[in-house]
Parts: C-alpha cells; structure tokens; sequence
C-alpha cells in the first residue's frame, strides 16, 4: 500500500486523484467507486480505467475534490477495504 501524505502537503479543499490497483474486471472498478462514494459523491466522469499491458490488472483512477485532511483519510481507509486491491496511491 502507500504511505498518506502528511497534511502540510495540502491546501484543502483541493483535486486529489486516488489511484488504486486491482484485477481486470467491472466488479474492482463498481468495489472502488462505491467506496469512495460512501465517503463523498463520486461522478462516473472523474473515474478512468486503464488496463496493464496483459490485460490481467487494471489502475482505477478517481478525481475527487477533498474539502479536508480528515475526509482525506476516510477515503484512503475506505479503498484500503476493497477486495482484491493490489496497491493504492
């Protein structure tokens, strides 16, 4: 997994784009967006999907706008909870 920034690094409320690293199929992608949704509303158009170069993982990016540190956290706690998650920056 990755380490959180430390708050100082943060002008709030900013565009943080949470990259999170799984397997190749619908299910990681709707497991991601549903947990950061249940943090802060996440539109289908700040998501992008890119697939490795053998098609058996994927990088789920999500831009969100984050209005605090401690909201910041929640997010990275709720993705650290997604099944079959392989990395998360």
């Amino acid at each position: 997994m990755t380490d959180i920034p430390s708050e100082e690094l943060f002008e709030f409320p900013c565009d943080h784009i949470f990259k999170v690293f799984g397997p190749n199929d619908g299910d990681f992608a709707v497991a991601v967006r549903s947990a950061v949704s249940g943090v802060t509303p996440v539109s289908l158009d700040a998501m992008k999907l890119r697939p490795s170069s053998g098609g058996v993982h994927q990088c789920v990016s999500i831009l969100v706008r984050v209005r605090n540190y401690p909201q910041l956290l929640a997010i990275y706690a709720a993705l650290k909870q997604v099944e079959r998650l392989r990395y998360l920056l």
